[in-house]
């Protein structure tokens, strides 16, 4: 190839960039132009959902276009997960999820009707929900170190509450049994409320649950806060320590909600939902309503909350394994 067609060669190749450039701009630009649609993997009322209209809600302010909530709950958010999969990409589709149904599912069920990562582009963390280590009043300990040893001393007589297997609260009890050695009984409810209603009259001693379940009952001295399961302290608690910083160096769980759209969706738009979401994570509106849940807002950008993913991925799998859950 000689020079004048090199340089004709590289022209073209520089044109047809600054062409595509221009013409996804215009196309982040435009957007939206039409009524967006939300899946969201769970029944109206709940936490995701709540979140999902908050967020649909300012879409809506900013923009002048109406967002559609498609709640489809089920079969641990993979019905909603396959609709928003399959999806066209084009910035309209939308999928509001919790961090389970890409991090942790994957290890619970041998097929999947989706990849959570060719599937899905991610589009931003909205917030953090912490989870906290709690006792009842009746356990004589104040503090992780002092739980440890209690439960090594007694083998099998505590009881650890969950809310079932493979949930949130059910995943921070087995990574810190796999983390510390200790051996209580794992007892499985059906949902938080049952839970709830046994650790506070006793039946059951210990349990990881989110803060806004336990924030009352912590108030009231009913139960005792150890530590919270984040990987920093949280502003609600600010002087309870993390499960790290109390006895158990690198644990962290981070239950979080979040957007991502079906994979192929423009760059350009992804950008400006990530924009629009961290924006209105600082609105004091939106900072009230996520107070009172005990969330706290996040800022990761797309590409950081990929690699995010598939690092925790490998974690739960892992933790999933010494476990010994079998896939379903």
């Amino acid at each position: 190839m000689n020079k004048k067609l090199i340089l004709l060669f590289a022209s073209v190749v520089l044109a047809a960039a600054v062409l595509t450039s221009a013409a996804g701009d215009a196309l982040a630009q435009s957007y939206p132009t039409k009524y967006i649609r939300v899946f969201v993997p769970a029944p109206a009322g709940g936490g995701t959902d709540i979140l999902a209209r908050i967020i649909g809600q300012k879409f809506t302010e900013s923009w002048g276009q109406q967002v559609v909530i498609e709640n489809r709950g089920g079969a641990s958010g993979t019905i909603a997960a396959e609709m928003a999969a399959k999806s066209a990409p084009d910035g309209y589709n939308l999928f509001m999820i919790y961090s389970a149904i890409l991090t942790i599912n994957p290890s619970l069920f041998k097929k999947l009707p989706y990849d959570p990562i060719k599937d899905f582009d991610p589009v931003a963390i909205f917030v953090q929900v912490p989870n906290i280590l709690v006792v009842h009043p009746s356990v004589p300990v104040k503090s992780v170190k002092e739980l440890i040893a209690l439960a090594k001393s007694k083998p099998g007589q505590l009881n650890c509450a969950s809310s079932g297997i493979g949930v949130s609260n059910y995943m921070c009890m087995e990574l810190f049994k796999g983390m510390t050695g200790v051996d209580w009984m794992h007892i499985p409810y059906k949902g938080g409320a049952p839970a709830m209603i046994d650790l506070l009259g006793g039946q059951v001693q210990v349990m990881f649950n989110n803060l806004v379940e336990l924030a009352p009952h912590i108030k009231a001295g009913k139960l005792r806060a150890l530590a919270v399961a984040t990987p920093k302290r949280i502003s609600a608690m600010p002087d309870l320590p993390t499960v790290a910083e109390a006895g158990v160096p690198g644990y962290e769980v981070l239950l979080w909600y979040g957007m991502v759209a079906p994979a192929g969706t423009p760059k350009e738009i992804i950008k400006k939902l990530n924009a629009e979401i961290l924006k209105i994570q600082k609105m004091s509106d939106v900072k009230e309503r996520l107070d009172k849940m005990g969330a706290e807002p996040i800022d990761y950008p797309p590409e950081q909350m990929a690699d995010y993913i598939k690092v925790e991925m490998a974690k739960w799998a892992k933790v999933i394994k010494d476990a010994g859950v079998k896939p379903e």
